[in-house]
């Protein structure tokens, strides 16, 4: 039951009572002789995508601390359960363990980072969208154990599946209408019931290629919760925890412990959750905050292993009732002892990945980014990485399918390139998802489609150095059922090779398997036709970088503004 339903309920009865039978008095006494609440400690991460090792740049910093690596992630964890009772304490994470990793992760199908959190003690996780990126047979490997299908036991040993157990209640096997894993979890402490339900976001089909989501559907979070919070009842359980991968942003003015703000899909999703849950332990935007909204608790421990966020509970011995709950997100920092289990772990997995990770494959001038710049108000511009990758995408696909221009996902593009030589387990780091290359025909309609489609799901697509376009900040934007409807993309203003678009030509264009079936919502790019499926992204962007070594930033003047080129 939450806080504020169990204070009014209180209050109700205490009303009744003096009705009934005058002034109740309790002496001190009376007051000692009540057991004492019980102390629940939950210690909670999200989003650590395989990030064993230290992050590097700006990925492995948080409140101007550098942060993260596994090896001092565990040894936090278990000072953390030294300073509360140790029995008391639960380990939870919501989602994103996996996917979009590192080599070292990636190249053995995450099992180092499953097998790394599991001696770190985690207990319940929920699965994220990205615990979907291999598919639903894969999650379920990678639950129960067993070598992988096609590349068996990689490192010569057994893969004994999760220590922890993952939940998902709002993710249904099509077929069947059952949830593909367990949806809750009932912990107890001390005689106290504590509840987890692991949720899903319901967006997943919409971020993860369609191989991964085959054959399952994804509801309503608020409504999933709301429904399990009602079994778990139940079953006697008053102290409800949702893990849930969806998160939110706060102001850029917060802190990792603020909440200021604080807007995206958690604030509705909260609000409409059963007054009975407690606390929300939320993620996916990899951002850091610590939130009462609607009188739950609501956390998010960033990204990568930055943060562990400890959450206090106080719980009613006889009632199971939660009186009281407090967060505080604690960085991991690296100025603590290696846990030495967790050190051999990664120097065995480095050992089997031997020399290719280590492997040049090419030079960079500076540092390029991923970052996207500003335009008009928001992050929605280009980004010099971005810009990067879809020119060298072109690059792999001019010649052997005459593409003419390519377009990059942003959230394909997972960290930055530090100056100097990039190696392939950089390179790795940058696109880690294995997607192919795919070239179809688009009509220049299309193609003005594509990018009006970009304020609708509010999500830029990175453009090769051939495309060119201007964008009207006091234009209308489209609907998700009609994208085209929009006025954002100035109508003559977009090129190819310096040409004007003409709406009735053909074009062949490159995106990736995951844009061309439409991912992140670019359901427009499903209307291509003439589909050639290419190589893999991860090499094309490799020999680029060999082939065009050094390599610098480019330049970001592909999407302009009519502030900077006026009307004529």
């Amino acid at each position: 039951m939450s806080i504020t339903r169990m204070r009014r309920a209180a209050v109700g009865l205490t009303v009744l009572a003096v009705a009934a039978f005058g002034a109740v008095a309790t002496s001190p006494e009376q007051a000692d002789a009540r057991p004492k609440p019980v102390d629940v400690t939950l210690l909670a991460l999200n989003d650590f995508h395989g990030n064993l090792e230290p992050p590097s740049g700006s990925s492995g910093t948080i409140a101007g601390q550098t942060a993260g690596g596994v090896e001092y992630l565990a040894t936090h964890l278990a000072e953390l359960r030294a300073a509360a009772k140790k029995k008391n304490t639960i380990t939870v994470a919501a989602g994103d363990l996996i996917g979009a990793s590192p080599l070292l992760s990636a190249a053995f199908h995450d099992e180092p980072t499953i097998e790394a959190l599991s001696m770190a003690g985690l207990d319940y996780a929920s699965v994220g969208n990205h615990e979907f990126d291999e598919g639903a047979a894969e999650l379920l490997r990678i639950q129960n154990g067993g070598c992988h299908p096609v590349d068996g036991c990689a490192d010569g040993t057994p893969y004994r599946g999760a220590g922890f157990k993952y939940l998902s209640a709002n993710a249904f096997k099509t077929a069947t209408g059952k949830p593909l894993m367990a949806p809750y979890a009932i912990h107890k402490v001390q005689g106290v019931k504590v509840g987890f339900i692991g949720m899903t976001l319901e967006g997943t089909p919409q971020i993860v290629s369609q191989q991964g989501v085959a054959g399952l559907s994804f509801a309503d979070e608020a409504d999933t919760a709301n429904r399990y919070a009602r079994e778990l009842r139940r079953k006697g359980v008053e102290t409800i925890v949702v893990l849930l991968h969806e998160g939110g942003t706060q102001a850029a003015t917060g802190g990792i412990n603020d909440c200021v703000g604080m807007t995206g899909p958690i604030v509705d999703i909260t609000n409409r959750m059963d007054p009975s849950i407690d606390v929300v332990v939320s993620g996916h935007t990899h951002q850091a905050y610590n939130c009462d909204i609607n009188g739950k608790l609501v956390t998010s421990a960033s990204s990568f292993g930055r943060l562990v966020t400890d959450i206090d509970l106080k719980i009613d011995r006889r009632s199971g009732d939660v009186l009281s709950a407090a967060a505080n997100n604690v960085v991991v920092t690296r100025d603590v002892a290696k846990d030495p289990k967790q050190t051999a772990l990664i120097d065995r997995y480095k050992t089997v990945l031997g020399p290719v990770a280590d492997r040049q494959v090419g030079e960079t001038t500076t540092a390029i980014t991923k970052t996207q710049e500003t335009l008009f108000g928001t992050s929605l511009g280009e980004s010099p990485l971005g810009n990067l990758i879809a020119d060298a995408q072109l690059a792999a696909t001019d010649d052997e399918q005459n593409a003419v221009a390519a377009f990059m996902n942003p959230g394909g593009v997972r960290a930055d390139l530090n100056a100097g030589p990039v190696t392939y387990e950089e390179a790795f780091t940058v696109q880690p998802f294995a997607n192919n290359l795919v070239t179809l025909d688009l009509t220049g309609a299309q193609l003005y489609c594509v990018l009006e489609q970009q304020f609708v799901t509010g999500r830029t697509l990175y453009p090769s150095s051939t495309v060119g376009y201007v964008v009207d900040p006091n234009g209308t934007t489209g609907t998700v059922a009609d994208p085209c409807a929009g006025t954002r993309v100035v109508r003559g203003s977009l090129t190819i090779g310096g040409t004007a678009v003409d709406t009735a030509v053909t074009y062949r264009v490159t995106v990736n398997n995951f844009l061309a079936g439409g991912g992140d919502g670019f359901s427009v790019l499903t209307g291509g036709t003439n589909l050639v499926t290419g190589q893999i992204d991860l090499d094309a962007f490799v020999a680029y970088l060999t082939a065009q070594s050094p390599v610098s930033a480019p330049t970001l003047d592909r999407i302009r503004t009519t502030a900077e080129v006026p009307a004529a």
